[in-house]
């Protein structure tokens, strides 16, 4: 028996994300930065902020491939297969940002960095629990019970944020959920206080992201890439779509929060821009290019490892009194153009460089997964 379709347009759409994720991780300077390469401050949405659920959604489109796998094996080894990896996931998340593990002690040498001021949430750590719920969710509920789970992650979000807290950055509940589960030491401080955006309570709707995901990519594997599938795909984009922005006038769309009205909007987006992909790779073969974001989504993990990596040591490093990644800005991009520009520029020259370092692992046809 042939084994599961397989669909370049996923992994087109997942190495898009990932060079998208690379991008607005890196400009030369944060100074200098163009509006749509930014998140929004707080309500709104931005290009940007459609990157990461994105990330989520493909994490679904995979798992319907990979979930029967599962399921032969038993429910025991579901339950083992599907634990490791979310653990991995998280332990590598943990570990990037414990990560170089060592620093200076003052006297000349160095010291272990304590565990108690490193962050715990963050974006691998989200996906690995994402993956792990939705995972476990679909295998044992299976579709009917996930999309009573979707409606009430969604509906209980939205129920906690209101009774407990405001739409704020001060005063909403998913950063009082997190001070009090891990402690004001173990959480993000980039919006000026203690506040994560990949903190523990938005993990709940992020999940539906990754079952919906999985809903899209089931339906191409059982139904195919016909017209009546991309069909079904891009009518339930606008359903969500209408969706979210009806809710929004209530619930604000917020990444940071990850807002019921932000999942919807962004599944939308997805469900249109999937089968636009499907129509113009699988149906039209329009496959130039294809190849680029096809090299990001082979070793999809281990180059978005090394692109964080590949910066904290740039930010870690000192030349002249400057960090080797400042260094680069102002002595190689800054001089080509204005700040924007040489700013845009240096972030599209380092996401090329991972680029080619996937680039030569396909080659070698090494793949690197968890």
């Amino acid at each position: 028996m042939s084994g599961p379709a397989r669909f370049l347009s996923l992994d087109v759409l997942r190495g898009l994300t990932v060079a998208l994720m690379i991008v607005v991780n890196t400009p030369g300077s944060w100074a200098h930065v163009y509006a749509p390469l930014l998140h929004a401050d707080w309500h709104g949405f931005t290009p940007t902020d459609w990157v990461f659920p994105t990330f989520l959604f493909v994490v679904g489109n995979a798992l319907a491939f990979a979930l029967p796998k599962y399921a032969a094996l038993g429910d025991g080894a579901v339950v083992a297969k599907v634990a490791k990896r979310s653990a991995l996931i998280f332990l590598l998340g943990f570990l990037l940002y414990w990560f170089p593990f060592v620093g200076p002690d003052g006297a000349g040498g160095f010291k272990l960095l304590p565990l108690a001021d490193t962050r715990i949430p963050g974006v691998l750590q989200r996906i690995g629990l994402c993956f792990g719920i939705a995972a476990l969710v679909l295998h044992f509920c299976k579709v009917r019970g996930a999309v009573v789970f979707a409606v009430l992650a969604l509906a209980g979000h939205w129920l906690v944020l209101a009774l407990w807290g405001d739409y704020t950055l001060a005063g909403n509940a998913a950063a009082k959920v997190d001070l009090w589960l891990l402690g004001e030491r173990h959480l993000y401080h980039g919006e000026g206080i203690a506040f994560d955006p990949e903190g523990m309570l938005g993990t709940l709707p992020a999940t539906v992201n990754v079952i919906a995901g999985y809903f899209a990519g089931r339906l191409l594997l059982v139904r195919g890439a016909s017209w009546e599938t991309l069909a079904k795909l891009m009518m339930a984009g606008v359903a969500c779509m209408a969706v979210a922005l009806c809710w929004s006038g209530v619930l604000p769309v917020n990444k940071k929060l990850w807002t019921g009205s932000y999942v919807l909007l962004t599944v939308g987006l997805d469900l249109l821009i999937l089968p636009l992909l499907v129509y113009a790779i699988e149906l039209r073969g329009l496959r130039r290019g294809a190849y680029f974001f096809e090299v990001f989504g082979k070793n999809t993990l281990f180059i978005y490892l090394l692109s964080e990596v590949l910066v904290i040591v740039m930010v870690k490093t000192f030349v002249g009194g400057v960090t080797v990644y400042d260094w680069l800005f102002a002595t190689v991009f800054a001089p080509l153009a204005a700040p924007k520009v040489a700013s845009l520029l240096f972030a599209m020259v380092f996401m090329l460089g991972c680029w080619l370092v996937g680039w030569w692992l396909d080659r070698r046809r090494i793949y690197i997964k968890v």
